[in-house]
């Protein structure tokens, strides 16, 4: 039988500059998600969508929470397998089309991991485990575009 998880989160819109949605440039795009016993996030649109840079945008957050899903199950699948994982840093990429109507979506995420081991002999079955965590990650299991995997290996006697 299939075990449920729930997840709760509040957002709570931050931009209202007094006048609401009067028209398209009278309110920031601000918000704060906040989720009980955490640190908040102070969040907005990408700045390319009138969004303040300064604070994380919903795209951003799609490809870390890819990011960070696969690099947990990645770790766990390694210590499973008797692979040492000194350190894990990963450059993610995720691209998206915007259409015409200002519409868009994800097309594709690229995850760039760069992965220091213990051993040079475990190198082909540490990448061969990237395949497995894609399968393992709830996110990923989640999104229709492909989440791709492109890593590298440093080797680091512990």
């Amino acid at each position: 039988m299939a075990k449920e998880h729930k997840y709760q989160t509040t957002l709570t819109w931050t931009g209202n500059k007094g006048s609401g949605t009067m028209d398209y440039r009278s309110y920031d795009r601000s918000y704060v998600i906040s989720i009980d016993h955490k640190s908040d996030i102070q969040g907005s649109s990408d700045s390319e969508f009138m969004g303040d840079k300064a604070r994380h945008n919903p795209e951003d957050l799609l490809v870390s929470s890819l990011s960070s899903c696969h690099m947990l199950w990645y770790l766990h699948l390694c210590s499973q397998n008797g692979i040492i994982v000194l350190d894990y840093r990963d450059n993610a990429v995720g691209k998206m089309t915007e259409k015409a109507d200002g519409s868009g979506q994800f097309t594709e995420v690229t995850l760039n991991p760069v992965i220091t081991i213990t051993n040079e002999a475990h190198v082909e079955k540490a990448n061969s485990l990237h395949e497995q965590a894609n399968k393992m990650c709830f996110i990923a299991n989640s999104c229709n575009f492909p989440v791709k995997h492109e890593a590298q290996y440093k080797i680091e006697k512990s």
